[in-house]
């Protein structure tokens, strides 16, 4: 086994200010200390340093999986593996930033979650209520994590076992690895059920052990959907925020700001940009939307066409639409869609064209008036989803799981669609 992922399990991403900037890596020593002569403030300061994490190497992760999933180009005069590798001109390098970078990030906020396990189990200064708070949420970030790798690597697998830096558990499969992170996700839904939040939050509005709950359930009803349990994820989103009646922007998010030692959001890009970098649409976004959908508007027409490399396009991504605005983990309009597509799987039609139509009259479309099978009703949620979350990390994973990647265009001769990234170099096997 390679000692790459030993050696980063071994860091931590520290200790950090208030603020949520970079934040440098603790040796061994400090984090004995942090366990045994630790304090509320120090124990706080690593649950910041854990939030501050889990938006580390986001653009990447985003650019990547957008690109295979034919939403984006991200066009770079300063890296064309965004639009040679990518797009499947040539091989995807296991040993290249569009992996190494994200993947790294995510396992460096899981390393951190299992250190603050351990800081809690023996922080004394803390009552059972606010230590299961701390466990319960950690738990929950930890399964996000995983579960970001997972939707990258797919069946090439993860390691879900890394608490030991030095006898680190083996790369497991995609339905294993599926499982895994549904049972920590059930066990941070314990710990939050009875718990207290003491330690600062900044993924949403008020935070509370409840909320939190909920947030646990939402992500466990996006992997009840991966795992083709679909009475598994009504129960989830029955415990989540799911609203069928209520805003669609109601959720929880990675949060940005200019002040000092904090990050701005690295998926903003003005719109109209002439040089250097660009983040745009790709034709067939604006080609395949229906008519009148409200949802164009997430797609802005540039004053000229950016183009590299024979990819041209002439619509900005306009979702992030300035360097603090925040950028969505899950949110209503999804689970909304979660519950349309469990209630089209048990054949419970009706309410799947319910909250179909939800979705349909709040982007300015008439209701549905088309096929009442499951095949044409998975068709119908697949083209909602691919506009209500456009650019949000799911048509890649959406085409993926329903065997439709073969649909994906390939706009130059040489170009394919992948359906997973290779497991880092360094990880061995």
């Amino acid at each position: 086994m390679k000692k790459h992922l030993i050696i980063l399990l071994g860091s931590l991403i520290g200790l950090a200010a208030c603020q949520k900037g970079e934040i440098p890596n603790l040796n061994s020593p400090i984090v004995d200390d942090a366990i045994r002569n630790g304090t509320k403030v120090k124990l706080d300061n690593l649950m910041v340093g854990l939030e501050s994490g889990t938006r580390n190497s986001l653009a990447t992760y985003y650019d990547a999986i957008g690109l295979i999933g034919r939403e984006i180009y991200r066009m770079s005069a300063s890296e064309p593996r965004y639009t040679k590798e990518l797009m499947g001109d040539g091989t995807l390098d296991n040993n290249t930033f569009y992996i190494t970078n994200p993947w790294a990030a995510r396992y460096r906020v899981v390393r951190q979650g299992n250190i603050i396990q351990d800081v809690v189990a023996n922080a004394t200064y803390l009552s059972d209520a606010q230590k299961k708070g701390y466990t319960g949420y950690t738990k929950t970030i930890m399964a996000y994590q995983l579960l970001m790798n997972l939707n990258m690597t797919y069946t090439n697998g993860i390691r879900t076992d890394v608490k030991d830096p030095n006898n680190i558990g083996p790369i497991k499969g995609y339905a294993e690895s599926l499982a895994d992170i549904s049972a920590l996700l059930d066990q941070g839904k314990a710990d939050l059920t009875g718990a207290e939040i003491a330690f600062p939050v900044t993924i949403g509005t008020n935070i509370n052990a409840t909320s939190l709950l909920r947030f646990n359930r939402a992500i466990a009803a996006r992997v009840a959907i991966y795992r083709q349990q679909w009475a598994a994820a009504l129960t989830a989103l029955n415990e989540s925020f799911f609203d069928l009646n209520g805003p669609f922007d109601n959720g929880f998010y990675h949060s940005f700001s200019n002040k000092s030692g904090d990050q701005l959001n690295p998926l903003f890009l003005p719109q109209n940009t002439t040089s250097g970098e660009f983040r745009v649409a790709t034709p067939y976004y604006a080609a395949d939307i229906r008519p009148n959908d409200d949802r164009i508007a997430k797609a802005t027409l540039r004053t000229e066409p950016a183009s590299q490399l024979g990819l041209v396009s002439n619509r900005d991504v306009w979702i992030h639409k300035g360097n603090e605005a925040p950028v969505y983990i899950i949110r209503n309009e999804e689970l909304i869609l979660i519950y349309a597509e469990a209630k089209i799987q048990l054949n419970q039609i009706p309410d799947a064209i319910v909250a179909l139509n939800v979705i349909r009259h709040e982007h300015n479309l008439t209701p549905y008036a088309g096929g009442i099978t499951q095949a044409a009703l998975i068709t119908e949620l697949l083209y909602n989803r691919r506009y209500s979350l456009f650019a949000e990390g799911h048509r890649w994973i959406d085409m993926r799981r329903y065997n439709k990647l073969g649909e994906l265009p390939n706009p130059r001769p040489n170009d394919k669609v992948w359906d997973k990234f290779p497991v880092p170099l360094t990880e061995g096997n």
